[in-house]
């Protein structure tokens, strides 16, 4: 006991120094790095009274510097959420705050070196409700000819909850609908806004619900009547021409009598003068009357606009035996090709395709800079005719021999 008493302080030397040697060979082995966590860290509000609401804008993410182990930072970086920012709002009244963010880390031995932001100013307000009815704001007139009868709305009231700053604010619920140039009843679902007593529409609370239901019953009146407009054709366009679309506008027109009988008795077309399409290759853009009697009048303007589509019909052609011309050939050389011609295939507008000579196609072979001898060689097309368009050549690859000028060219042998 003696001999223990008179060596304690060796002993206690002895366990530092131990551990110094331990703890330095560790750090060594494993050595702590401070850097910025990489990946976002997310913020967290926790322990709000449900009575109370945030009013002031919370960041969503951090940013956070931390001093880790090497090995710690790999299983922080490879986990997710491993880092998370906590803002602890619990047992806070109404009024404007400041906390600190509080960090969770999920892997040890770390610790927190930097957080940006440090705090939060926050502000707490009391949560509001109220009730407001709501109304229908009706924009613009129905088609002519057409009367709106009264419009209903469901819900007849909404609830709106939010800050009490803001919810005090509240006048009045409302949707609006326009009316312009409609022709059949309306029974649609349009968004609920709240205004202030300004009429200014007020953001920031919650309406329930969101929707509300506008029926608003649409009639002709009496003596009006809607027509479909039906273009009277004459005529053909030009061969190699197709007709790809009639379009009329406006496509319904509105017609009126004195004597409602008049209209009513109407079939449901009112035809247009005759369009004459003989033998047209292009687009057609023009206006044209109408035909009805006397005693019914047309609402608005008396003629309609007729846009025609005409384009050429898209086929192909094969040209057979077109000969094949050379290119580049030196002095003193001669060329032998096999075979002599190929055949062609091209594509455009028919009308363009049947007008084609001679001379608008040609195909060559370009030798420039070959050797004497055999070589397999790919012809090319040359078109002089705009929209026409080259396609396949049979055979896609010819042979051609070079040959001094005046020596027997070989003859090849299958």
């Amino acid at each position: 006991m003696h001999w223990l008493a008179s060596n304690i302080r060796t002993f206690l030397l002895a366990l530092v120094l131990g551990a110094s040697v331990w703890l330095s060979a560790v750090t060594g082995a494993d050595p702590d790095e401070v850097r910025p966590f990489p990946n976002p860290v997310t913020l967290e509000v926790i322990g709000q009274d449900p009575s109370l609401i945030l009013t002031s804008e919370i960041p969503p993410t951090i940013e956070v510097t931390l001093r880790a182990p090497r090995t710690v930072w790999e299983q922080l970086i490879a986990q997710e959420n491993s880092v998370q920012g906590i803002l602890d709002i619990t047992g806070l009244s109404a009024g404007e705050h400041t906390q600190v963010i509080q960090i969770r880390i999920g892997a040890r031995p770390a610790k927190t070196v930097l957080t940006t932001p440090e705090t939060i100013t926050f502000t707490l307000e009391p949560l509001s409700t109220q009730s407001l009815p709501v109304e229908i704001i009706v924009n613009g007139q129905p088609a002519v000819g057409y009367q709106a009868g009264e419009a209903t709305v469901e819900p007849t009231q909404i609830a709106i909850s939010g800050p009490e700053s803001i919810v005090r604010q509240a006048t009045r619920a409302r949707v609006s609908v326009s009316l312009d140039d409609v022709r059949e009843s309306i029974d649609e679902v349009f968004d609920v806004q709240v205004l202030d007593d300004r009429n200014i529409i007020l953001n920031g609370v919650s309406i329930n619900p969101q929707t509300a239901r506008v029926m608003i019953p649409i009639s002709p009146q009496s003596g009006y009547r809607d027509l479909a407009v039906k273009v009277v054709v004459n005529g053909q366009q030009a061969p190699g021409y197709r007709l790809e679309n009639i379009s009329v506008f406006p496509p319904v027109i509105t017609v009126f009598a004195e004597d409602p009988e008049l209209v009513n008795g109407l079939p449901g077309v009112v035809e247009t003068q005759a369009l004459d399409l003989q033998n047209a290759k292009e687009n057609i853009s023009t206006r044209l009357a109408l035909t009805l009697p006397e005693t019914v009048t047309i609402v608005g303007t008396k003629t309609v606009q007729v846009q025609v589509a005409i384009s050429p019909i898209q086929t192909s052609l094969t040209l057979l035996d077109q000969p094949i011309n050379i290119i580049g050939l030196p002095d003193g050389f001669a060329a032998q090709i096999s075979p002599q011609t190929v055949d062609v295939i091209i594509s455009g507008p028919q009308p363009v395709l049947n007008a084609l000579t001679p001379q608008d196609i040609t195909v060559s072979i370009d030798v420039t800079g070959l050797d004497l001898g055999t070589h397999q060689l790919e012809p090319k097309v040359e078109v002089f005719v705009e929209d026409v368009l080259k396609g396949s050549i049979l055979p896609g690859t010819v042979e051609v021999v070079l040959s001094i000028l005046g020596t027997p060219t070989p003859i090849s042998t299958p």
